[in-house]
């Protein structure tokens, strides 16, 4: 499979993350660019189903790397089994999202195959015939264009809405899954998962949410964070804040967004209060559709809103719940 580019999409408890089709997204476009077939590949133990769920997708060859041993997550087991795998096929490119995952067992990976790994692209673009691809530096203050100066195969994964899921192109007739079986010994595996934490129940993965009411410091007090729970309430969505918000612990951290916290790109983001800032913006920007409700109309996030709306909230948002509820009825 000289010259391919490889998808490893991510599943997580029989689930597939939604992020692997904006990686698919991704793979398309440089196949496009450089004229390189996709193909696609799921980790995990008896997952020819989850693999599935990528068949309707435009790729060439979708694999399941399959074995009892990948059926709990381990950074050891995936290391081990996708080494196997590309030392099998030979992929040119390598891609994957940038999850929590990913950023745990792919410089295991990497650095197994002696190999660098780009992390968290936000682009690519090709220059003659190399291919480069865009980071953010500094807080998003710079980008980057970082190209590979070895040989195959690249490793490099896309930040969470750096392309759009949806638009992937689909498959005239679905994909057949391609099994493909390994053998983990034991010794490999030098770390057993346990059960999660109780407490992790409560946690989010706000990068899954198709809605999110954001708020910043205009929210004035914490009590009335109850005004954004409700405006997300009526959409459907999550709750979530800027950085101020959350070191006040007035919301979790597991709700920050930003470059500290969490990188989302959901179908609608409502930024209620909130400034703005490169650290907050860099955590947001891929959203599809913007929403920004601000008393100051030179506030920085109305540069990435589509829709800027110049006034208090505590007026705007109240008739706002309102009328979404009615619409909803």
């Amino acid at each position: 499979m000289a010259n391919t580019i490889l998808v490893v999409a991510e599943q997580h408890e029989g689930k597939l993350n939604r992020v692997s089709f904006e990686t698919v997204k991704a793979a398309q476009d440089i196949s496009a660019a450089k004229g390189w077939p996709v193909h696609a590949a799921v980790a995990g133990g008896g997952i020819e189903q989850v693999a599935g769920e990528i068949a309707a997708m435009d790729v060439e060859r979708l694999h399941a790397i399959d074995s009892p041993a990948l059926a709990a997550y381990t950074p050891d087991g995936f290391a081990f089994a996708l080494n196997r795998f590309i030392a099998d096929t030979s992929p040119q490119l390598v891609l994957m999202p940038h999850t929590y995952q990913v950023r745990d067992f792919a410089p295991k990976l990497a650095t197994a195959l002696g190999r660098p790994l780009i992390s968290d692209c936000i682009g690519f673009k090709t220059e003659g015939d190399r291919l480069l691809f865009t980071r953010s530096m500094f807080q998003g203050k710079f980008a980057a264009d970082v190209s590979f100066a070895c040989g195959a195969p690249w490793f490099a994964t896309f930040q969470n809405g750096a392309f759009r899921g949806d638009q992937a192109r689909r498959a005239a007739s679905p994909r057949a899954v391609e099994l493909f079986s390994i053998d983990l010994p034991e010794s490999v595996i030098r770390n057993r998962p346990e059960a999660p934490f109780k407490e992790a129940r409560q946690a989010v993965d706000l990068t899954q949410a198709d809605v999110i009411v954001a708020v910043g410091r205009g929210i004035k007090e914490q009590k009335n964070i109850d005004l954004a729970r409700d405006l997300a309430a009526a959409l459907g969505g999550e709750i979530a804040a800027s950085r101020p918000i959350c070191d006040s612990g007035w919301l979790p951290m597991d709700r920050q967004i930003g470059s500290s916290g969490q990188t989302v790109a959901p179908k609608l983001y409502f930024a209620l209060g909130i400034s703005g800032a490169i650290q907050h913006v860099v955590g947001m920007k891929g959203s599809r559709t913007v929403i920004a409700i601000n008393k100051d109309s030179e506030a920085p996030i109305f540069e990435v809103a589509d829709l800027a709306v110049v006034g208090n909230l505590f007026d705007i948002v109240p008739p706002l719940i309102e009328e979404i509820k009615k619409a909803r009825a």
